[in-house]
């Protein structure tokens, strides 16, 4: 669907067509005219798909309907300080036209600053939860003008331990209020957190997995000690046609010294962890985007938040704990239509999701009689019912 068939402001279509954005992705096809309709909503859908913009565009649209600006009248939660700017930066890019302000709260950086930017007048503010709740401790948000409330990632917010925070934030906004939660699954506890914060919601899946994950080649390699793992990381380097790589590691120690030893080879490397300060992530990132930086090593704070289009390949080091996880991992590559590969280290350990992952891509995942080897090329075999049924058979345990 065209955006000139969803929407009317015509400030905002010049800036689409401006960006070179005139067709709407499904998710945001099917939200935006749920979205401006008013009620609340929860939609399912994977990152990459446009779902920032699903949720924006709209919001945009209602703001600049307003003439009153005394305090914000949206506010959208989001687990991570990485995804706090990149929402905040495509709000501002998409909102160009309609001289709107955006406050963005998140941990890193000092508090003095923040405050300041919640004196100014604004209509958006964008934060993590911790932050948020810090200054709300300290009476700096005022939220009596809230009329949208967006929790994005409400999954990986359960994740990450902020159920019992987005519960009291959530309790002190006003009770007439627009709620939009955005998932990338609906697990027992995302849904169970929605009934508790959406009247009468009405629910979006576009689960794109099938379609987005079949443009990724996946490997899987068994490595049962981490000599192991070095010599496969080193032979991946060395054979394939690299881009931009992602390579997670599960500690912040770990991703420290292969960022290093890479850097002894004289590689443009850079890593992402939770030990950087805010402006050293945010620093490694802009390079990472611009190019400047081809191997990025990362614990999973890289996951979700970070959209770069140019990964032609993603690496798990360390394999992760969940298959969301997973999917997430290897999502970083194969977007906007391009191919990618993803490259997975398994051992004897990694039994339980060895077997999601099987389940799930249809691959068989090197086991406990396997010697280290490159598994045939996945061809787009992924199936989406059996992802659902995962969904499912996980949500009854």
């Amino acid at each position: 669907m065209l955006f000139k068939e969803l929407i009317e402001d015509e400030r905002i279509l010049q800036t689409l067509e401006n960006l070179g954005y005139e067709q709407a992705t499904p998710i945001q096809s099917q939200a935006i005219p749920q979205i401006l309709k008013g009620g609340d909503l929860r939609a399912s859908s994977q990152t990459g798909t446009g779902k920032t913009a699903a949720f924006l565009l709209p919001t945009l649209i209602k703001l600049a309907q307003s003439k009153e600006r005394k305090g914000p009248k949206v506010v959208i939660l989001v687990p991570t300080r990485e995804l706090a700017i990149q929402v905040a930066a495509e709000a501002v890019k998409l909102g160009k036209a309609l001289n709107l302000m955006t406050v963005t709260l998140y941990g890193g950086v000092p508090y003095a600053r923040q405050i300041r930017d919640l004196a100014r007048p604004h209509d958006l503010l964008i934060a993590t939860p911790g932050r948020l709740m810090d200054l709300m401790g300290k009476k700096k948000v005022h939220f009596q003008n809230v009329e949208t409330f967006i929790l994005d990632e409400a999954d990986r917010m359960l994740d990450m331990g902020f159920i019992g925070p987005v519960e009291e934030i959530a309790a002190k906004l006003p009770r007439h209020k627009q709620t939009l939660m955005f998932t990338a699954t609906f697990g027992k506890n995302v849904r169970k957190l929605s009934e508790k914060l959406l009247k009468e919601p009405f629910e979006i899946s576009t689960d794109q997995t099938e379609n987005r994950l079949a443009n990724i080649e996946q490997h899987f390699l068994r490595t049962d000690s981490l000599s192991e793992k070095h010599k496969c990381l080193e032979k991946i380097l060395t054979e394939s046609k690299i881009h931009q790589a992602i390579i997670f590691s599960s500690t912040k120690k770990q991703t420290r010294q292969i960022a290093n030893d890479l850097r002894e080879r004289g590689l443009a490397v850079g890593s992402l962890h939770g030990d950087l300060n805010q402006r050293q992530r945010t620093r490694t990132i802009t390079q990472f985007r611009e190019g400047k930086i081809k191997y990025l090593v990362a614990t999973d704070v890289a996951g979700r938040g970070i959209d770069v289009l140019n990964i032609s390949h993603v690496i798990n080091f360390d394999i992760p704990n969940t298959l969301d996880d997973y999917i997430h991992r290897i999502g970083r590559t194969g977007r906007a239509g391009n191919k990618g590969i993803a490259f997975s280290f398994f051992s004897s350990r990694d039994q339980g999701i060895r077997r999601e992952i099987e389940h799930f891509s249809g691959i068989k995942v090197p086991g406990e009689d396997k010697p280290i080897s490159f598994q045939r090329k996945n061809k787009g075999s992924f199936r989406r019912d059996s992802y659902n049924k995962f969904q499912r058979r996980r949500s009854k345990r």
